[in-house]
């Protein structure tokens, strides 16, 4: 049992969402199997429905669009050994119908074909390309072939094509949802793909900014005082390699400056930043305390934490809500939601070494229902 329930904690929320929906037809699918066979009064035609309904399941879960995992094979042989089946049941019902005199086996015949209608349109004409064109030929000609006269016949189609036009676009309608679900999914990754591009480009853009204005300026004033050396004027090619070696060192001050600050992190900076991610993936951040009251000498290392834990908020859990305190003696982030055990992360055990530098402790507290970074400043 806890290892199911580790597994179930370990889903992502779109396979949770597809397994939930996967278990919904099962259901359906067993729902009507179940009033069909309440409905038939003989054990071959009891069997038949048993056996049609098994197929059906099969044939679903054999749905590409269905499928758990995106490394789920589809199994496009139980959709073609559905159609075969319920084909066969529902010809099969019709002769039965029109040639039988029994009524109680009349009766049991026209319940498997309008369990074959119904199967059909559950599991069948959703994926079709012409599916609403074939939902209406099926249900006129099932009204035609169980009705007893004309008008009960016109009357039967018509309930059939209720029937399964309501199946039908409640199918659509799960598939549909399926597809947002897997649209969201991507528009995160691609969000968070393009943070981390946007992020090069800028760094790309202050270097170019920085140093290139200064390699040029290096580059030209060499020309110059290499020309003016051969001229003879040794003094003004003198002040012009003074003057390279200044922009020189200026230069590497300046580049060791901007690798510094993309290396460096701030604390206010990660805060806001960790918010605008976590907002962009649902997740809304409450801030205890201020980032005044962090000392100084740890405000980097905090500004890891909440890097840190922020990415394993968005790349371990589900969360929907957390909340980071920061506190003279230490700080705390927590979040709702987790996915399955802590595990060996390296994130978290680098964090460890960070805090250990400056003196710091780390405890991790892991949950069902929360996920808990603790930090205090000093040993105790």
């Amino acid at each position: 049992m806890s290892r199911l329930v580790t597994w179930w904690r370990a889903l992502s929320g779109p396979a949770k969402f597809r397994l939930y929906t996967r278990c919904t037809f099962h259901v359906a699918i067993v729902a009507v199997v179940g009033g069909m066979v309440a409905a038939a009064a003989s054990p071959w035609s009891m069997a038949v429905i048993v056996f049609a309904g098994l197929i059906t399941i099969a044939a679903v879960d054999g749905q590409p669009e269905l499928a758990t995992f995106p490394t789920v094979v589809s199994r496009r042989w139980t959709g073609t050994a559905l159609i075969v089946t319920l084909s066969v049941l529902w010809l099969v019902a019709a002769v039965v119908v029109r040639v039988a005199d029994d009524k109680a086996i009349t009766d049991d015949a026209r319940t498997v074909g309008l369990f074959a209608t119904v199967l059909a349109a559950l599991a069948i004409v959703p994926f079709h390309r012409y599916r609403w064109r074939l939902l209406l030929v099926i249900s006129l000609a099932t009204g035609l072939a169980f009705g007893e006269s004309l008008m009960v016949g016109l009357l039967l189609a018509v309930g059939a094509a209720a029937t399964g036009y309501l199946v039908a676009g409640t199918t659509l309608l799960t598939v549909w949802g399926l597809r947002v679900v897997d649209e969201l999914e991507h528009a995160k990754r691609v969000e968070a793909e393009l943070q981390v591009a946007e992020e090069r480009l800028r760094f790309a853009r202050d270097l170019h900014d920085v140093v290139g204005r200064g390699f040029s300026a290096i580059a030209v004033k060499s020309e110059l005082a290499a020309a003016l050396s051969r001229a003879g004027d040794t003094e003004r090619a003198t002040a012009e390699m003074d003057e390279v070696k200044t922009l020189a060192v200026e230069s590497m001050g300046q580049m060791r400056t901007l690798v510094r600050g993309y290396r460096n992190i701030d604390l206010r900076g990660e805060v806001a930043g960790a918010r605008s991610l976590l907002s962009a993936v649902r997740c809304r951040l409450v801030v205890e305390g201020d980032a005044a009251k962090v000392p100084q000498r740890n405000h980097e290392v905090a500004a890891w934490v909440v890097r840190e834990g922020t990415t394993n908020i968005v790349e371990h859990s589900s969360a929907t809500t957390a909340t980071l305190t920061l506190g003279a003696a230490g700080m705390s982030l927590r979040n709702n939601a987790p996915h399955g055990a802590t595990g060996e992360r390296s994130g978290l055990r680098g964090l460890a070494e960070r805090l250990a530098a400056v003196g710091a402790t780390l405890d991790v507290t892991a949950s069902a229902d929360e996920f808990i970074l603790e930090i205090h400043w000093e040993k105790t």
